[in-house]
This record gives structure tokens, C-alpha cells and sequence, in this order.
């Protein structure tokens, strides 16, 4: 979303940093909003991020396959992200998993797919864990939040062991 707030410029910005650094030397690779997917009923999307499991070509400007897609939640776009979005990503059979992250406290709501079934889970908390098996990864909501300010004035700050991991 061009125009965004800093706390949704860093929520991307974290959770790109933390799929690359789980997906690095797996077949899976994430990719930001500055590439395109194709979904079903719409032509193009541009979600803040998305993760990939096939081969994309170095001048690709569309991917249409992804696995798992993210948005940062913006008050103005919640029912795009909610309604419109979801029902384009749960209609595209290669999406397995859609989270929408929340800006204004590590919280997220993530829809994956479950069969036939398009089911939630709300994920709350530092503590909360975003379980993504399609991609063989896990996240844990404390690192997306990093250095993110929420309006009480607070901000997740990484602990001793996730600045050791980091480095």
C-alpha cells in the first residue's frame, strides 16, 4: 500500500526480513509489493508480502502462483483485506495460507486452507507463534513487531536471544 504508516512500513519490512532468513536455501523465497501476483476474479495484486515455492524468473513482474500471502492491516482497506482480498486468495488454489497483520498490536488473523475449508486462527501476543507448514517455517508474532510503537507508546523489543539470532 503506497502511503502507508511507519508501523506498517516496519511490520513489512520485519517479516520480510524474517521469511528470508527461514526460507534462506530452501525452495521457498518471499518477495515484497514490489511484484505482482495473479488472482482469481482480479488480474493483479499487490500484497505486502508474499512467499513462493517455484522457480521465478529474474524479469518476472507477475508471479501466479503463491503459497502464502500477507497483509499489513490499514483501518481505511479492512474490509478489501477482509472480505474482497480473502475471498481472491482463498478462490486461487495455490494460496495455503493468508495472514492479515495488525498495526496497531502484535496480533494477526490468518486464514489457511484446511481441505475444502477456508478456516481462522487469531494469533494475539509477543508469545503467539505464526505456524506456517506449507513453508516449513515458524515465526514467532515478537519478531515482526520489532521496533514497531503501538499507540500506548510501547514497542517489541527483540530479547537477548532473538538479537543473538539476529546477528
Amino acid at each position: 500500500m503506497a502511503g502507508g504508516t511507519a508501523a506498517h512500513a516496519a511490520i513489512q519490512r520485519n517479516l520480510i526480513v524474517a521469511l528470508g532468513k527461514g526460507l534462506r536455501g530452501k525452495p521457498c523465497q518471499p518477495y515484497g509489493s514490489d511484484l505482482k501476483i495473479a488472482v482469481a476474479a482480479r488480474p493483479i495484486r499487490y500484497p505486502d508480502a508474499f512467499v513462493v515455492c517455484t522457480p521465478v524468473p529474474p524479469r518476472a513482474t507477475v508471479v501466479s502462483d503463491p503459497v502464502v500471502i500477507f497483509e499489513v492491516l490499514s483501518e481505511s482497506r479492512a474490509t478489501d483485506d477482509f472480505v474482497t482480498k480473502n475471498a481472491e486468495y482463498r478462490a486461487t488454489r495455490s494460496v495455503k495460507r493468508y495472514g492479515v497483520l495488525q498495526q496497531a498490536k502484535a496480533a494477526a488473523v490468518v486464514f489457511s486452507r484446511k481441505g475444502d475449508d477456508w478456516v481462522s486462527d487469531v494469533l494475539t501476543g509477543d508469545d503467539a507463534i505464526l505456524r506456517m507448514p506449507e513453508i516449513d517455517l515458524d515465526i514467532p508474532l515478537s519478531e515482526i513487531y520489532i521496533g514497531v510503537e503501538f499507540e500506548t507508546g510501547t514497542a517489541v523489543v527483540p530479547d537477548q536471544d532473538q538479537m543473538a539470532q539476529g546477528s
